[in-house]
């Protein structure tokens, strides 16, 4: 009786041994299915027996082929569609059946052309077939339908040309019809072959015909009317296609080739007339196939041998494959045997699995495996017995601590700790950490200590222990890595994640947190904290000038002399560039902060020393304090920037301490920004026009255009309130673009009625920055068709600052379309008079801060007397402006002045304002009432 349950687990064991092949046949099968490895398999059988049985085409398809010497004799491309109509002739003479254009009727050329071929389609009667097809579009949204022009699709069939390419980047399958738009489309093949297209499924393509046997003749043969090559065409199915590789119309098929679109049609075509439009068989003889091999393996595992068996299989394999083979030759079927010759590689693998005993080869090859691992790992590998000692040490623990194996194995593995610390030794690491490794998931435990090289020198160690139970105990294993560079490394990180590399101040980061720090203290001891944001002066060209090293030590200099400056009482850091901050702790200092501020900012008085160099650099300071300045860190640095901005604009050299009032300047400038932007896209902007007149006789001779804006609640706004916001914000060119074409098609329109008014535009700086000016204002005189001498431009001293060399050549190149230039402002910028020697002017504009008081000031009439004299000599023109009586405008004449604009002829008024007052049928001088 005792031996009864071991019988009985015997048995047991027998039954699962004799079904083990079985179950790995079915495992393998269910892997196939999901994952759809079959399908590869299934292709590639189906590819090999086109290549075994191989036939010959009917004959009854003829490709006229667009090729290399028909591009090449004919010379352009594409085609004039007469072309394709004097085909159609010469193919309707030589008595072929069907014609159809594997080419792209869908767009328009020529209209004789595509009139000829309507004219050709007609006449032969209706028997040609054009295509339409489908196509991605770029966005990924419902396909795109090419469809031949109306007028061709009224006298042609029409057939569907696309086929579908496999995830291999094949194509096998072709349509019997598909769904274009709410319509099914019969497919050329098809259409040509008269086949019913009404729901059928699509069909494999036979590649056993060979693409070599279906007769292909020359385009260019067919429109000479060669007498041998338009007999090959009677009585014939015709595909006119694209067969130059330069067109790029070409499909890749089964076995490695590469066809023409029409070859593919023809290939198709061929199929539906020889009857071989290939389908796939059921599933059920594939169910049957695999269910006779299993039974078929399940009868002989048992009775016969492995080579029995295998020759079985592998005769069943061939068999199958023939029968599939012989199939597909005779009838349109393709039997799918994928999965039947999976089956059988799986039972040919368990047979060998069966007979290996692969316990003692995995046992064997894991610890051969284990060895080569270990000699190779560049990390130390060491092992040891249950007491600690050393039995495994491989070259990357000698290139780590110096000791070769022999000196190591059987030695405690504690000769590789440094010299214990008080309180405790090093012997617990590996034991513990060990056996803790056990416990946890992954089974290692990663610990640092402190390790001593055969020099006696000591490093830190990064140990990844586990541990083991083997036959002759628990054993142990520790994977070593010397981190000392990753330690430095990451110390760096640190330093660099906490401090400036160029200056060693404390970073961004560092300032933020110490001052958030500072300010939870001033906080609950109601004390202030001063925050001062540094910016250098013209410190981008000394980057320009003497290059970015030199500005390196001009940076470290600003650094030490900040440094100094505080002596230990401020935390100093660096921003960014040109940047620097102070956080000064209030409660800490006597020294009040205004004088503090002062303090740093006369210290650059003194030039900075780098090298033999000297460098004066003044700083400009902005200073916001806890709490009126900011409640927080982002608050302070914020308003901090604020204030240097203004020390920047205002008080260069000096120091700003912010001031609600600044913020609120900036959310108005903001404001009004927004304003501006609102008022472009609404409209609101206008042009107002202020007389220019001979001051001789009071003549009108010109107008100045100005802008205005109609606030929609406050009314008209002046320009002196948003035009500095408008040219200094994105706003600027699209404004100046507005003024300059709404002025020069008003100045058209006042000549189309008879009026030349020449009309003067202020140029922005904006105009020069965005582009090229000169090629807008000939645009504009070409959209407009204004006379080129009634338009001038007004440019101002902030113009000519910008690059000489390229507004030389704008204005220049303005010029020779006729266009006048002013220099506007005359007298009020720095270097007025160089201005006239270097830029091609044609007039300048006295500036009305000397006209106002030029008589009862003489240096003003001085100034403007000489100025008119000047001009003359250089042959400008002078226009005064700011003439507000009778008697300025006389003294001007008397002078030799000969133009004016002012309040004495006119204000700034819209333009239906300006018509009614001077522009009149005849022009009426102006006169002060």
């Amino acid at each position: 009786m005792r031996g009864a349950p071991s019988e009985a687990a015997g048995a047991r064991e027998d039954r699962v041994k004799r079904y083990r092949p079985h179950i790995l046949v079915v495992i393998a099968l269910a892997v196939v299915l999901s994952t759809g490895w079959h399908g590869s398999l299934r292709n590639a059988l189906t590819d090999l027996r086109f290549a075994w049985e191989s036939r010959a085409a009917s004959g009854n398809v003829v490709v006229v082929a667009i090729d290399a010497p028909s591009i090449d004799q004919i010379g352009v491309w594409p085609w004039p569609r007469r072309l394709h109509a004097e085909l159609l002739h010469r193919l309707e003479a030589a008595g072929a059946q069907e014609v159809a254009f594997d080419v792209d009727f869908s767009t328009p050329s020529d209209q004789a052309s595509d009139e000829a071929f309507v004219t050709a389609l007609r006449e032969v009667g209706g028997s040609t077939i054009l295509p339409s097809f489908k196509q991605p579009t770029p966005n990924g949204g419902a396909a795109y339908i090419n469809r031949p022009l109306k007028p061709f699709s009224n006298q042609s069939w029409p057939a569907v040309v696309n086929v579908a390419v496999e995830s291999d980047g094949l194509v096998r399958r072709y349509p019997v019809a598909e769904k274009l738009g709410d319509a099914q489309m019969p497919s050329m093949a098809v259409v040509l072959a008269g086949q019913d297209a009404n729901r059928r499924p699509p069909f494999l393509i036979d590649f056993s015909i060979r693409a070599m046997s279906i007769p292909s003749v020359s385009y260019v043969d067919v429109l000479r009317g060669d007498a041998a090559t338009l007999d090959r065409l009677r009585d014939k199915k015709v595909i006119v296609g694209a067969t130059a590789l330069e067109l790029g119309d070409r499909f890749s098929v089964p076995n490695g080739r590469i066809v023409a679109g029409p070859v593919l049609q023809a290939l198709a075509t061929e199929s539906v007339l020889q009857n071989r439009m290939l389908r796939w068989t059921s599933n059920v003889g594939m169910i049957a196939g695999l269910g006779v091999i299993c039974l078929l393996m399940m009868y002989s595992w048992r009775r016969f041998g492995p080579g029995v068996r295998v020759a079985i299989l592998v005769a069943a394999g061939a068999g199958i494959e023939l029968t599939a083979v012989l199939v597909q030759g005779r009838w349109p079927l393709v039997i799918d045997t994928s999965l039947l010759h999976i089956a059988i590689v799986a039972y040919l693998t368990a047979i060998a699995l069966d007979e290996i005993d692969f316990r003692s080869l995995l046992g064997r090859i894991a610890e051969s495996r284990f060895h080569r691992i270990a000699m190779s790992l560049g990390d130390g590998l060491v092992c040891t017995d249950e007491d600690h000692r050393i039995t495994v040490w491989n070259p990357g623990a000698s290139a780590i601590f110096g000791y070769m194996p022999t000196e190591m194995i059987g030695r405690p593995f504690e000769t590789l700790c440094a010299t214990p610390t008080e309180g405790g030794t090093k012997t617990f690491a590996m034991r513990d950490a060990a056996r803790q490794a056990l416990l946890v998931p992954g089974g290692a435990v990663v610990v640092e200590f402190e390790g001593r090289r055969k020099n006696g020198e000591t490093f830190p160690v990064e140990a990844s222990f586990s541990g083991w139970q083997g036959t002759e105990g628990f054993q142990y294993g520790a994977i070593l890595r010397d981190i000392s560079v990753r330690k430095r490394e990451a110390e760096r990180v640190r330093y660099l994640a906490e401090y400036d590399a160029l200056t060693g101040l404390a970073n961004r980061n560092t300032l933020h947190a110490r001052l958030a720090g500072l300010l939870a203290v001033a906080q609950r001891r109601s004390s202030e904290v001063a925050l001062l944001v540094l910016g250098l002066d013209g410190f981008q060209q000394i980057n320009d000038m003497l290059g970015h090293s030199i500005g390196d030590l001009v940076l470290r200099a600003v650094a030490e002399r900040l440094r100094t400056e505080v002596d230990g009482r401020a935390v100093v850091a660096r921003l960014s560039g040109d940047e620097f901050a102070i956080v000064l702790d209030c409660a800490d200092s006597d020294e009040p902060i205004a004088a503090f501020a002062e303090r740093i900012a006369r210290a650059f008085e003194a030039p900075l020393v780098t090298g033999a160099r000297q460098h004066r650099v003044r700083i400009s300071i902005g200073v916001a304090v806890y709490p009126e300045g900011g409640q927080s860190a982002d608050d302070l640095l914020s308003n901090g920037h604020l204030a240097l901005s203004r020390a920047k604009a205002t008080r260069r050299g000096s120091y700003v301490i912010f001031e609600s009032a600044i913020r609120q300047e900036l959310e108005n400038r903001l404001t009004l920004e927004s304003e501006l932007a609102l008022a472009a896209d609404r409209g609101e902007f206008e042009l107002f026009y202020q007389p220019q007149v001979r001051l001789i006789d009071g003549g009108l001779i010109g107008a100045e255009a100005l802008i205005r804006w109609r606030h929609p609640v406050r009314g008209y706004v002046s320009p002196g309130e948003f035009m500095p916001v408008v040219n200094t914000s994105a706003l600027s060119e699209r404004i100046a673009n507005w003024v300059m074409d709404t002025a020069g098609r008003q100045a058209r329109a006042w000549e189309l009625s008879g009026n030349a008014v020449r009309v003067a535009i202020n140029l922005s700086p904006s105009q020069l920055d965005s582009g090229d000016l000169a090629h807008s204002v000939a645009e504009l005189l070409r959209a407009t068709g204004l006379t080129p001498s009634l338009l001038e431009i007004e440019v101002t001293e902030d113009i000519l600052l910008h690059d000489e060399g390229r507004v030389l050549d704008m204005f220049k190149r303005i010029q020779q379309l006729g266009v006048r230039i002013l220099f506007d402002d005359f007298g009020t910028g720095y270097a007025s008079l160089s201005y006239l020697k270097k830029f091609p002017l044609d007039g300048l504009k006295i500036d009305r801060s000397f006209v106002l008081d030029l008589l009862a000031d003489s240096d003003d009439a001085a100034i403007v007397g000489s100025t008119i004299g000047l001009s003359k000599q250089l042959g400008l023109t002078v226009v005064a402006e700011g003439i507000e009586n009778r008697a300025t405008a006389d003294f001007l004449v008397s002078m030799g002045c000969e133009e004016g604009q002012g309040y004495f002829f006119g204000r700034p008024m819209p333009a239906d304002a300006f018509e009614k007052k001077f522009l009149v049928a005849e022009l009426e001088t102006v006169s002060a009432a």
